[in-house]
């Protein structure tokens, strides 16, 4: 079943747009995973291709690049998970918690894994704090009534929010129904839909 999203930020092509000095990037989990994870090439090569790209010009025009701490829990899920599969592929089947525990030598790989990855989004980003105490959860469920997201993106919104951030690297489409922010993608379900709820986007200057 497609998925319909209705269109709420603007939305930006990655692949024509010219990242500048100005502009201020939240760059999304899933990024980093394409950025710093090498696995992630078998099941994503497009977007091994389209997110580092864009990230790289950003960098390389200036442009600040910020991240969050929450998605270290984000990213070390889905390399674990990867890792798994790719194990379960050359051997046999096994369950999460039998691979965690079971397995000290894929375990050890795990861990280097996502020391290496971490290790790369700190030295490209900034990173931007946010404490989840009870104001920011209360702020995370009142945004789920309303907005068609998950949690780990609500506490992202949160982060953006209270550093003053507009602008989010994301294949995420879920962004993409939120107000107020810009979205720049590669997601080609995601361009079509703003294309055609005439929110798609080209920057001629870094004014929001």
């Amino acid at each position: 079943m497609a998925i319909n999203y209705v269109i709420q930020a603007e939305v930006v092509d990655i692949h024509p747009d010219s990242p500048m000095a100005t502009d201020i990037f939240f760059v999304d989990t899933n990024v980093w995973y394409w950025m710093t994870y090498p696995a992630a090439t078998a099941s994503f090569p497009g977007q091994m291709s389209d997110y580092p790209a864009f990230v790289n010009r950003s960098l390389a025009a200036g442009s600040k690049i910020c991240s969050s701490g929450l998605s270290l829990a984000e990213l070390s899920h889905l390399i674990e998970k990867t890792e798994r599969e790719i194990y379960e592929k050359s051997v046999s089947l096994i369950r999460a918690k039998e691979y965690r525990h079971n397995l000290p030598g894929e375990r050890s790989r795990v861990v280097s894994e996502v020391a290496a990855a971490w290790g790369q989004v700190k030295s490209l980003s900034s990173s931007l704090a946010l404490t989840v105490d009870e104001k920011a959860t209360d702020a995370a469920l009142d945004r789920f009534q309303t907005e068609k997201m998950d949690c780990y993106d609500l506490f992202m919104l949160e982060t953006m929010k209270n550093h003053g951030v507009v602008q989010i690297i994301t294949d995420d489409g879920d962004f993409a129904t939120v107000a107020g922010i810009r979205v720049f993608t590669a997601n080609r379900n995601v361009l079509l839909a703003a294309r055609t709820q005439g929110k798609l986007f080209t920057r001629v200057s870094n004014t929001l």
